[in-house]
C-alpha cells in the first residue's frame, strides 16, 4: 500500500526512459534486454494503480514473444504473415506505447513545465510538449463522447458499421477530426493565456526533484542500455 501511494516519478525520468526504450526496441536485442524493456513500463503501471493494464500488457508481450520464438519458424503462408505482424508489432511497439501511455496519463502539465524549466529546456520545446500532455487525454474523452453519441443513434463502432465505410467516415471519423482540431486550438490558446510564452521567469506551486525511485528506474534503464551497447558494438545478438 505504501509503495502504491509513494510511487512518483519525475517527468524528466519518464521522458529519458521513454527515449531509451524507443531507441533500443527497434533493434534486435538479447532476450534479457527485452525483459528489461518490458519490465520498466510494467513496474510503472503496476505501482501507479493500473495493475490490470500492466498484467494485460505483460501477458500480450509474453504471448507475442512465444509466437516469435517458437511458432514463427515453422509457420507458412498467410498464417505466417499474420503472426509476424502480431508478434513484431507487440514486441517492438508495445513497450513504447505503454511507457508513453504511463507518461501522458501520470504527468500533470504543471509538473512537466516545472521540470522542463528546472532543466533549462527552451520554451520552443516546452510549450508544444505541454500542449500534447493535455491534448491526448482531451481527444480521448472527445472520442468516448462521440462513440457514446453514435451508439445512442444506433451506429456504434462495430463489425456491422464496417460494412458501410462511408457512413462510418461521415458519422464517426469526421466529428473526431473536427473535435481534434478544435481541441488543439483551444489548448494552444489556453497555454498562451497562462503566460507560457512570457520570457520572464515563472514561479511554480509544485516542486519537482529526483527521488530514490527515479534513481532506481534510471539505473535499471542504463543497465539495459549498457548491455545493449555492448552487444551492438560487438555485433552479437540473441533473438
Amino acid at each position: 500500500m505504501g509503495l502504491e501511494l509513494n510511487f512518483s516519478i519525475d517527468p524528466r525520468t519518464k521522458i529519458i526512459i521513454l527515449i531509451m526504450i524507443s531507441f533500443m526496441v527497434f533493434n534486435e536485442v538479447p532476450l534479457y534486454i527485452s525483459g528489461i524493456l518490458v519490465l520498466i513500463p510494467a513496474i510503472c503501471l503496476f505501482f501507479s494503480n493500473q495493475k490490470k493494464i500492466a498484467l494485460v500488457y505483460i501477458l500480450v508481450y509474453v504471448v507475442a514473444k512465444y509466437v516469435q520464438i517458437q511458432i514463427l519458424p515453422t509457420a507458412t503462408g498467410i498464417v505466417s504473415i499474420l503472426l509476424i505482424v502480431f508478434s513484431y508489432t507487440a514486441t517492438r511497439m508495445l513497450p513504447i506505447l505503454m511507457m508513453g501511455y504511463y507518461t501522458v496519463t501520470s504527468t500533470k502539465v504543471s509538473e512537466f513545465i516545472a521540470s522542463m524549466e528546472k532543466s533549462s529546456i527552451p520554451k520552443e520545446i516546452t510549450i508544444p510538449l505541454s500542449v500534447i500532455f493535455r491534448y491526448v487525454p482531451s481527444v480521448y474523452e472527445e472520442i468516448k463522447s462521440i462513440t457514446d453519441a453514435m451508439k445512442m443513434r444506433g451506429f456504434g463502432l462495430s463489425l456491422k458499421s464496417l460494412k458501410n465505410p462511408l457512413k462510418l467516415v461521415e458519422f464517426y471519423m469526421i466529428p473526431i477530426l473536427l473535435s481534434a482540431v478544435k481541441t488543439a486550438d483551444e489548448l494552444s490558446a489556453a497555454s498562451l493565456t497562462r503566460g507560457l510564452s512570457n520570457p520572464d521567469g515563472r514561479t511554480h506551486l509544485v516542486e519537482v526533484r529526483l527521488n530514490k525511485i527515479d534513481y532506481l528506474m534510471l539505473a535499471i534503464s542504463f543497465v539495459g542500455l549498457g548491455i545493449y551497447a555492448y552487444y551492438f558494438l560487438r555485433g552479437v545478438f540473441i533473438a
